[in-house]
């Protein structure tokens, strides 16, 4: 695994609390610990066999939806167990900031979002029923691709119909 990754993990330790953020510099201290949660993700992923790049992929896929979505445009815990974030990503932010938004990429991110999820509940982070809600919810790649074909077809002032299907307000 190399000098990057440890070659035994110790227990996982993580205090939920410490992922609340309510000021920038809270989400600064909490967009670091993400960080290092994905680093673990990583070793992890590569000492059950996949290769570097395949680990790359897959918390690289997870890091996008965990830092830039739920802990900076949601503003939430990673360990918040409200479920319709992987739909909001997927279904709606995604689509709307990316330049040429593909259901093969959108395939790619829900891979490291359900991918770390694992992780998480392995580590006894997170409920079963959540990671199942996340699993649902990745599952879905047939509501996302149309999502996209949809919002190619917005004329008008269609924009506020397509959002208000799978809104990204709460």
């Amino acid at each position: 695994m190399g000098e990057f990754c440890q070659e035994s993990f110790e227990v996982l330790k993580v205090d939920k609390r410490d992922f609340l953020s309510t000021t920038l510099e809270d989400e600064l201290r909490v967009d670091k610990l993400c960080g290092d949660l994905l680093h673990r993700f990583y070793c992890e992923s590569m000492e059950a066999g996949l290769s570097p790049e395949a680990a790359t992929a897959l918390a690289g896929a997870a890091d996008y939806f965990v830092r830039d979505f739920v802990v900076s445009i949601k503003m939430r815990s990673i360990f918040d167990e409200r479920p319709g974030l992987v739909r909001q990503f997927a279904g709606n932010w995604y689509i709307v900031n990316t330049m040429e938004p593909l259901a093969a990429e959108i395939e790619g991110f829900l891979a490291g979002i359900k991918g770390f999820y694992r992780f998480l509940h392995g580590h006894q982070l997170i409920s079963l029923k959540f990671l199942q809600a996340i699993e649902a919810a990745c599952a879905q790649l047939d509501y996302y691709s149309g999502r996209i074909d949809s919002f190619w077809e917005i004329s008008g002032d269609g924009y506020l119909a397509w959002e208000k299907e799978c809104s990204l307000k709460d």
